[in-house]
């Protein structure tokens, strides 16, 4: 992977795949994530970061504050932060 925008659509499709194989759970949490992962690509381009580590840490930070607000129950939190580090297993995986 060289671009942040690579990256992005590893992610997505990983995601995408889940949609006919995946739990409710799975489908819950991989369809949040994909509105963060876009986000972050997003802000990341407009400053300019073009990082992969840029974007990890903008999910990352998206997700603690709607966490601190409340926006998750605490189950889904736990389901929600599990597959974003799932997809960052399998997105850097050699495989990928």
């Amino acid at each position: 992977m060289k671009t942040i925008f690579e990256f992005e659509r590893v992610l997505l499709d990983l995601i995408d795949a889940l949609v006919s194989t995946g739990t409710a759970d799975e489908l819950f949490a991989s369809g949040y994530l994909r509105g963060h992962i876009s986000l972050a690509v997003a802000h990341c381009e407009i400053d300019g970061r073009n990082h992969i580590r840029d974007v990890k840490h903008r999910v990352l930070a998206g997700l603690q504050e709607a966490c601190i607000s409340g926006e998750l129950s605490d189950k889904d939190q736990k389901l929600v932060m599990q597959m974003w580090q799932r997809l960052l297993q399998q997105a850097e995986s050699p495989l990928a």
